[in-house]
């Protein structure tokens, strides 16, 4: 049922994850709770590498929904890596008390790879809504 909700409406899905993402990462630094117990765990970095994990998996399926070829999946997992980049240079540049962390957009590529890695999973997850898409 869930799984059914998320094929049918994954590129407005994938719209808004996009912007969450956004606002997460232009959220001024000192709104972001800081815990020591948060830092030993890397806890910061597995968030990362799930939102990102989240967004490329939204964007497979949009590729699956649409029957798109894996020249296509390649290309949104691009722009997935690119869009960490660039947020993390925007992070630098444009947002108030934030900094670039390259092990942020490490760990932001990581959840895209795993999200990749799991494309199987993902056919065979969605693969019964497909019939009748248009």
């Amino acid at each position: 049922m869930i799984s059914e909700f998320i094929f049918k409406k994954s590129v407005w899905l994938a719209v808004i994850w996009t912007i969450v993402i956004f606002i997460l990462c232009a959220t001024p630094g000192q709104y972001i709770p800081s815990a020591s117990w948060l830092e030993l765990l890397s806890f910061d970095k597995w968030v990362h590498a799930s939102v990102f994990f989240i967004l490329a998996s939204l964007l497979i399926t949009v590729s699956l929904k649409y029957k798109q070829g894996n020249a296509i999946v390649c290309f949104y997992l691009s722009l997935c890596i690119l869009y960490g980049g660039l947020l993390e240079i925007m992070q630098a540049k444009c947002f108030s008390n934030r900094s670039a962390d390259w092990q942020d957009f490490a760990a932001n590529t990581f959840g895209v790879l795993v999200a990749l890695a799991c494309i199987k999973k993902f056919r065979q997850a969605y693969l019964p809504f497909s019939s009748g898409v248009s």
